[in-house]
């Protein structure tokens, strides 16, 4: 999303950046949005568990580190 943002030219002012996630955001597929959320749920567990210590590092569905 950050690439489709940035990679259309020079952003004039903060209105137009402001429009351009917007549009973006409208454009991710609802299946997208809803395995970040299932995604940051199991972090947020992880972190209570782990009473906002460090927990165990995993895999989400990104392939980002947890």
């Amino acid at each position: 999303m950050q690439e489709r943002v940035y990679n259309k030219g020079k952003i004039a002012n903060v209105e137009e950046l402001r429009q351009r996630i917007v549009d973006e955001w409208e454009r991710l597929d609802q299946r997208i949005i809803d395995g970040a959320v299932k995604e940051w749920r199991k972090r947020l567990r992880a972190c209570a568990a782990a009473e906002g210590g460090q927990f165990e590092r995993e895999q989400c569905c990104c392939n980002c580190a947890l």
